[in-house]
């Protein structure tokens, strides 16, 4: 259709030939010339004689074999005159003022064009709907060709541009085929050549080579056939997983459901938590009117809403699922993508229509793991019996050691302030009983600020004085020999009736407890502090807390951890703390999964306080702030 041999005749002929009318014009008869005789070189020139311009060269062409077409698209616009029937337009409704008041004062080429246009534009359309074909004289490319734009004046939008009027006319033929694509009997060289297509895409897909079928899936969709849409979406939807696509009936077929009606349900949560008014009943009464069960819609829809939806395919490509949800429940999600990656090539299509594990997306646990970088590399791995290479592996994506919490801009506004415990030798199913509060079990997987955010505050709580630090803390994996418990969400202050839980949490070997309290505009602008602790079996080995320029410390801190070096006085706070963090990860080799911690989903429980009650002559703050609506 676009390539450079490009032939009106063989283009307008196939149309004609194809031409059915609409299924919602079944009364119009089938054979109507949409067409009219080819226009002699005498009245082309004529046409350019009388208004000033040489025509441009695909509506040249066109006029030489077709002096007018019949239409009839949606946008209102039914018949294409002839060279004897163009016209200036002259902006006949005062559209140029409109426009040229929206400019603005550093206003793009292509809006100063489109202030223009109405003013130099030639009219094409003879017969239409408020509707007008527009060629501007103004807007020419290399090749010499005037852009095309359709101004709906019924629909208040913006005018549709075409680079051409071949690209118009090509964009007209599509819509032709698009219209009709779902009539009974509308088939036709153009319909079977595009399903080839579609058939071609699917099995490059499965081999892994996506990219050579999202062209062909991409025009097969533009002419409206069937499955093109439900394959390209899936593609598109694991090169940008964050954003949704639609899948239409395919989520209430049995073959598909337990693959797409939770990804379907995900979307549907995701917005009602931005339109909570607009409530589940759309989205259920959909997906019961396709034939769903209005209990499976619901079911599936409060699972994905709590978090407890879990993707739980069968055979070996489940098993693998399996093996990598345990991974990164305790935030080993590199570890349990590389499981996974293995695992791709065994994973079996329920049906025609799925090309791709796109129920991953939709389990709390293991949907943040697919990036977009991942799902480019699902996308070229084959699978479901597809052959080909595999694709080179995308680099783990969790930074090793702690550096990464003291980075700058994405990294920094997650964590400005952090508290964390590492236990050696001690599975995380133990924290709670070393470190939490009196009954503390390890919640289900979930997003650990949240839990933080909605967690009750002192007041809240019977039984918990005002002076308590109890804070909710994520837990995993911390490397081979290392548990964590991480706070970074509940931006408390490190004071002076700091209790460390590192004692605590050194039962039966060492644990290390470090704590960053950022720079504080009151009181005093306060500035940004630091505490180590390093505990073995029940005793505390050293200690320091670094807040500005002083440094306090107890027992024999080894010199690789010694705060005077870590923190230079000529440096800075954000340089100190990274050579703390660097010194932590080569004295004792902890670390902390970043993917985990920002995007993941962690158990997570609630600990004893962080701070101890005050003695005999010391007092303590507790604030709370209410607002009020007046």
């Amino acid at each position: 259709m676009s390539s450079d041999t490009f032939n009106w005749h063989d283009f307008l002929h196939r149309w004609q030939e194809e031409w059915v009318p609409r299924p919602d014009e079944d009364d119009e008869p089938h054979n109507v010339p949409l067409n009219q005789p080819g226009a002699d070189e005498t009245l082309i020139a004529a046409a350019e004689e009388r208004l000033g311009h040489r025509l441009p060269p695909s509506y040249r062409e066109f006029l030489a074999v077709s002096n007018g077409w019949y239409v009839e698209q949606a946008a209102g616009i039914y018949r294409l005159g002839g060279a004897a029937d163009i016209d200036w337009f002259r902006d006949p409704f005062g559209m140029t003022p409109l426009y040229e008041q929206g400019l603005g004062d550093d206003p793009r080429e292509e809006e100063v064009l489109l202030a223009g246009m109405w003013q130099r534009a030639l009219r094409l359309e003879t017969d239409s709907d408020m509707s007008h074909a527009l060629l501007d004289p103004g807007d020419i490319d290399q090749d010499g060709e005037w852009a095309l734009y359709v101004y709906k004046g019924w629909s208040g939008e913006f005018p549709d541009r075409y680079p051409s009027f071949r690209a118009y006319m090509e964009a007209m033929y599509r819509g032709f085929h698009g219209d009709r694509a779902g009539s009974p009997g509308f088939e036709n060289a153009t319909t079977r050549a595009q399903d080839a297509r579609v058939d071609e895409a699917h099995a490059l897909a499965l081999r892994g080579r996506y990219e050579e079928a999202l062209p062909l899936l991409q025009e097969a969709l533009s002419f409206g056939r069937p499955r093109s849409g439900v394959l390209l979406s899936q593609l598109r939807h694991l090169l940008a997983p964050q954003d949704h696509q639609g899948y239409g009936l395919l989520g209430a077929d049995p073959r598909y459901l337990p693959e797409i009606l939770p990804v379907e349900a995900m979307a549907a949560a995701a917005r009602d938590a931005w339109r909570p008014a607009h409530g589940d009943d759309h989205w259920v009464g959909m997906m019961t009117a396709r034939g769903v069960a209005r209990e499976t819609v619901e079911a599936v829809l409060g699972a994905v809403r709590e978090g407890t939806h879990r993707y739980a395919p069968r055979g070996p490509w489940g098993r693998a699922v399996a093996e990598a949800r345990e991974s990164a429940l305790w935030g080993a999600t590199d570890a349990a993508w590389r499981v996974l990656r293995d695992a791709l090539p065994l994973w079996e299509a329920p049906g025609p229509l799925l090309i791709a594990p796109l129920g991953l997306l939709a389990d709390p646990v293991l949907g943040p793991l697919i990036t977009p970088e991942r799902g480019r590399e699902l996308l070229a791995t084959p699978r479901a019996g597809g052959t080909g290479p595999a694709p080179e592996p995308v680099p783990d994506l969790d930074p090793p050691g702690l550096s990464w919490l003291a980075e700058p801009a994405a990294y920094r506004q997650s964590f400005d302030a952090y508290r964390c415990v590492w236990v050696e030798g001690t599975d995380p199913g133990r924290l709670p009983a070393l470190i939490g509060e009196e009954g503390a079990e390890l919640s289900a997987p979930t997003d650990p600020h949240a839990v933080a955010r909605r967690a009750p505050r002192p007041h809240e709580r019977e039984g918990v004085e005002l002076w308590e630090d109890r804070a909710v803390v994520a837990v995993g994996r911390a490397g081979a020999s290392w548990s964590f418990a991480f706070d970074g969400y509940s931006h408390h202050y490190l004071g002076d009736l700091f209790l460390s839980p590192a004692v605590a949490a050194s039962a039966s070997g060492r644990a290390v407890v470090v704590w960053r309290d950022p720079r504080h505009s009151s009181p005093a602008d306060r500035p940004a502090a630091f505490h180590l602790s390093v505990a073995e079996r029940g005793e505390e080995l050293y200690a320091f807390t670094v807040r500005g320029t002083e440094i306090r410390r107890s027992g024999v801190i080894p010199d690789a951890l010694d705060p005077a070096r870590l923190f230079p006085p000529e440096e800075g706070e954000a340089d100190g703390e990274r050579h703390l963090l660097q010194a932590l990860h080569t004295e004792f080799g902890v670390s902390l999964p970043h993917l985990a911690l920002t995007r993941g989903r962690l158990r997570t429980f609630t600990t004893r306080s962080w701070t101890r009650a005050p003695g005999p002559g010391e007092g303590f703050a507790y604030l709370r702030f209410e607002r009020h609506r007046p």
